[in-house]
């Protein structure tokens, strides 16, 4: 995923944030002024928050951005590892870190308070700090108000669905949650319908899905709602916001019952942390309305805590109704979900 440069109007808010005074609860200990966070997520995209947290508390964020192999970096590091916070993005990437053994159970009210229990580790070991829910993108002039995930299959999208791979974290975890709601032989008929309603191959990244919709090879496509965000902020002009212009965004629901899919970013404390209050005290500040908001000012997720201020692009999709089925449960079809990608040869 490309970073992206936090805009302007987002620097503006920042400094503007800066004079909000921090709850007391985010304060470090005497004499503890140092964190270390190991993270998969793109520095650029997450320092304008460090920054913040380092201002209000007097604590360095030491980060330490680890592209690929953070679980056996980790554990070749041992109990002397300096790692306090893990950050990924994706539910599944969150959870191997846990399954390796490399975190450690914390108690947070300030966390417990903050995120659904659909969203955090029931035993305390992860917690999610941002979402990212997979929508509709739907070319602007299409006459179409509502759609469920299963639509997509739909015959009558023959030739105009376009999506990126299936084999992509974003869309295993999806394909998992169709699994988790309606079982594995209405899911391996859906990826085929989806299949055979592909406008070209399911390659490239989300944006290319707008793109394409622009370029009138496709109508629909999944994708990411926050790509969106960034497209819609570009310059006028831009490649990216032309792309965006050409869009409207709808946010699926399952035909059973469900909400919208969401995936996330989030985090865990290190199970060798040297500065596990510090570790703590970094996280109950991520979910603080004050971080929360300039997760959706940097780069469009939507809030993990309810009530705080969107991006006016962002807030323009309407209220988000989170599936309720626990990440966890997701998190368990996404072998299953894999294979019947290749099964019905998605990608080909």
């Amino acid at each position: 995923m490309r970073p992206t440069r936090p805009s302007r109007r987002f620097m503006r808010n920042l400094a503007l944030l800066g004079a909000v005074a921090l709850p007391m609860m985010f304060s470090a200990p005497a004499g503890a002024d140092e964190v270390s966070l190991y993270t998969t997520r793109e520095p650029k995209l997450i320092q304008p928050l460090l920054d913040a947290y380092t201002a209000d508390t007097g604590v360095k964020v030491n980060t330490v951005f680890v592209k690929d192999g953070l679980l056996e970096r980790v554990r070749a590091e041992g109990e002397k590892s300096p790692a306090d916070v893990l950050m990924t993005v994706d539910i599944g990437n969150l959870l191997d870190l846990v399954d390796g053994g490399i975190t450690q159970p914390i108690e947070s009210e300030v966390l417990t308070q903050a995120i659904p229990a659909n969203l955090r580790g029931a035993d305390g070991q992860w917690y999610t700090l941002s979402l990212r829910d997979r929508v509709a993108y739907v070319a602007r002039d299409l006459d179409i108000q509502a759609i469920h995930y299963e639509d997509f299959a739909d015959p009558k999208w023959k030739d105009k669905v376009c999506i990126r791979s299936g084999q992509h974290p974003y869309n295993t975890a999806l394909i998992a949650a169709l699994i988790a709601h309606n079982g594995e032989q209405a899911t391996e008929q859906w990826l085929q319908g989806v299949k055979d309603n592909l406008g070209r191959p399911a390659t490239g990244g989300d944006r290319d899905v707008a793109r394409d919709i622009l370029g009138g090879i496709c109508d629909i496509g999944i994708a990411n709602a926050y790509y969106v965000g960034r497209m819609k902020n570009s310059p006028e002009g831009s490649d990216g916001y032309k792309w965006g212009e050409a869009i409207r965004v709808i946010r699926p629901t399952f035909t059973q019952g469900g909400g919208t899919h969401v995936n996330i970013s989030g985090a865990a404390v290190a199970r060798y942390a040297p500065n596990k209050a510090q570790a703590i005290g970094l996280m109950e500040y991520l979910v603080s309305d004050k971080a929360q908001h300039l997760y959706a000012q940097a780069n469009y997720e939507y809030p993990v805590k309810a009530g705080v201020e969107l991006d006016p692009v962002v807030a323009g999709f309407g209220e988000l109704q989170v599936d309720a089925l626990p990440l966890t449960e997701i998190a368990k079809h996404r072998k299953l979900a894999s294979e019947l990608v290749d099964k019905v040869g998605l990608n080909k």
